[in-house]
């Protein structure tokens, strides 16, 4: 299993080395590039079906069989295993602050928030403040590359699509938690997944199953939402709660 994991690492680093280079596209700020639409799309409505006929029953049975304080304690205490990942990328960024800000947030939700099922950093002041390894290439320079849809995993660009990968096999968490109990951190990250899409459906049927074309709802809200992040640019036009929803549901 180490072997494997080893093998992984150097999978994904090549990875690593070989996608920086196609995180490159038209310099057209708040524009879309999307070269591979024909695949995206039939990705897309793979994504729709899985959806469909598993995530959303499995969801809406998870949020109608525990009550609303246990799934924010899973979804708590997932958010809270990924605060190491967010602390070496806010290092990686040289975001001194934030680094601090992010480090006690996860020593008081892991001691007095009973390892993070409880949140109370928020209550003292240390709120969430997100980052990710494709924030940290977007910090170092890589354009955003091509709009990608990747199978389960949703709207993507070419650049944090290498950022997902890099974050999930380097993350601390992996790396410092002894088998068998590593092998709960995705368990729980899914079930916290669930519950967002749980708590977010009636917004996200109405992107996946309303719109008349979902694939270029679900692409622009993606790219908005993440170039808002990124400051790239400011999404005036989208209401901020249906922002929050797609980011949460589909990250």
């Amino acid at each position: 299993m180490k072997n494997f994991v080893k093998f992984g690492r150097f999978v994904v680093l090549a990875a690593f080395v070989g996608g920086l280079a196609a995180c490159s596209g038209p310099d057209t700020p708040g524009g879309i590039y999307d070269p591979f639409e024909a695949e995206n799309r039939v990705i897309h409505e793979g994504n729709k079906n899985l959806d469909r006929n598993l995530v959303k029953p499995v969801s809406n049975t998870y949020g109608s069989a525990l009550p609303e304080p246990v799934r924010f304690g899973v979804s708590n205490f997932a958010s809270n295993l990924s605060l190491p990942s967010t602390i070496m990328n806010d290092l990686l960024q040289f975001k001194l602050a934030d680094a601090l800000h992010n480090t006690g947030r996860f020593l008081l939700n892991s001691t007095v928030g009973l390892a993070g099922v409880l949140d109370p950093a928020t209550d003292a002041g240390l709120e969430p403040r997100p980052s990710d390894f494709g924030e940290t290439l977007h910090v170092w320079g890589f354009k955003e590359g091509a709009y990608l849809e990747l199978a389960i995993v949703g709207p993507s660009t070419t650049r944090d699509a290498i950022g997902k990968a890099v974050d999930i096999v380097f993350d601390p968490m992996v790396l410092v938690v002894p088998a068998p109990e590593r092998y709960a951190l995705p368990v729980v990250s899914a079930a916290s997944r669930l519950g967002d899409r749980f708590r977010f459906s009636d917004t996200v049927d109405s992107i996946l199953y309303d719109s008349a074309d979902s694939y270029s709802q679900a692409r622009l809200l993606y790219l908005e939402n993440r170039r808002f992040q990124l400051g790239q640019d400011d999404p005036t036009a989208a209401d901020d709660e249906l922002y929050d929803l797609y980011e949460e549901s589909y990250e």
